[in-house]
């Protein structure tokens, strides 16, 4: 009998084999699930865009629909709004844009040697800058037949285009499903939710939509705002093509985190470079007056009820956004980012924190005394 017990105890136990199929099939699930991902990427990608885009724009749907509107139609003249607005853009920046910059290509060498000759007869020297001219021409002969292979190349081209215009509409024929069925989807998503746990999705919903649109139309609003200033001041200055330069830069300085202003000043100065080296310096100083100014006045007074991120936070979820997501993660990184803290802030619980825990004395008060200590405005 021991020796017969000995030998059972000596097999495999039983839950072994149901061990090894379950990590064999954990494994195999994650494989297919990380396949599907990767090859359903620029899908999951649009619909991530038309989600925040439908987020932007339901608050300009929900204003027209309480005003009796229905849904189906607020959606349609919001969206035909935003897509007019996307064309004109378009339309009045780039050609400007394209035909300035082979004028500046055209015009570098003629500076270099002007440059050239002005550092010889001011301070005595003896500098050459025609092969950096030829340099430039070989290198604007490059770009021409660099082009010329491009067009070689239409077919390849074609494809391209064809695949953008095609994820474009699907994107956007996301977006307008989900302004349109915005409270049937709401109704869908929370009915697989607990009935003790529906409130505090929909709360996070709403959260999700204002900050999203909060950030939207506030930075349109300093779009305009900057468009305005940067039209008037190119007028003052002689910078040709200042409307369209105007409008790219209010858009680009706006709508693209954290390098969307160097971007957007490049384009004014390069074309001022083409009226005299002397009006792109002007440009620049007044380009970074303006930028201080919205710094300090306007930007914290209109984004203050919609969109308060720390600098470095909002820095840091940029540069996460775009080694994740490239382009797309760089958009909605900031949106993104601000519903993660208004969900943090709104169900983690915070704590007042002693002065003396902090390891400084604090600031001595330069106004005279404070408030007592009691006092809710100390705080």
């Amino acid at each position: 009998m021991e020796h017969d017990g000995s030998r059972k105890h000596d097999g495999m136990p039983p839950w072994i084999p149901r061990v090894i199929v379950l990590v064999v099939l954990a494994f195999l699930g994650t494989y297919l699930l990380v396949w599907s991902i990767i090859r359903l990427r620029s899908f999951l990608l649009a619909l991530l865009l038309s989600l925040f885009a439908s987020f932007a724009l339901e608050p300009g749907v929900d204003f027209l629909a309480r005003r009796g509107w229905r849904r189906g139609l607020a959606t349609s003249v919001v969206f035909a709004v935003v897509v007019v607005a996307g064309v004109v853009f378009a339309a009045v920046t780039l050609p400007p844009m394209v035909a300035e910059s082979a004028s500046l290509v055209s015009n570098v060498p003629g500076w270099l040697t002007d440059l050239s000759s002005l550092l010889n007869d001011r301070f005595g020297l003896n500098l050459n800058l025609s092969d950096v001219s030829a340099g430039m021409l070989d290198l604007q002969g490059s770009l021409q037949t660099y082009a010329a292979s491009l067009a070689s190349g239409v077919l390849g081209l074609g494809a391209q285009a064809v695949n953008l215009l095609l994820q474009m509409f699907t994107m956007a024929l996301f977006t307008f499903y989900l302004l349109a069925d915005g409270p049937r989807f709401r109704r869908r998503v929370l009915s697989l939710v607990r009935p003790e746990r529906q409130a505090e999705v929909s709360r996070i919903w709403e959260i999700a939509i204002r900050k999203t649109g909060g950030y939207v139309y506030s930075r349109a609003l300093l779009a305009l705002i900057s468009a305005i200033f940067t039209y008037v001041f190119l007028l003052i200055v002689a910078v040709p093509y200042a409307l369209p330069l105007a409008v790219w830069v209010g858009v680009v300085s706006q709508f693209i985190p954290a390098v969307g202003t160097y971007l957007a000043a490049l384009a004014p100065v390069l074309v001022a470079l083409t009226v005299r080296p002397i009006t792109a310096v002007v440009v620049v100083v007044g380009l970074v007056v303006y930028q201080q100014i919205e710094n300090v006045f306007l930007s914290p007074r209109i984004t203050a009820r919609t969109m308060s991120l720390h600098p470095a936070v909002a820095f840091g979820s940029v540069l996460v956004g775009a080694a994740l997501l490239g382009v797309v993660g760089v958009l909605v990184a900031l949106p993104a980012t601000a519903i993660i803290q208004a969900f943090v802030s709104t169900y983690v619980e915070q704590h007042n924190v002693d002065d003396e825990h902090l390891g400084a004395s604090p600031e001595p008060p330069t106004d005279g005394p404070g408030p007592p200590a009691g006092d809710p405005a100390a705080t």
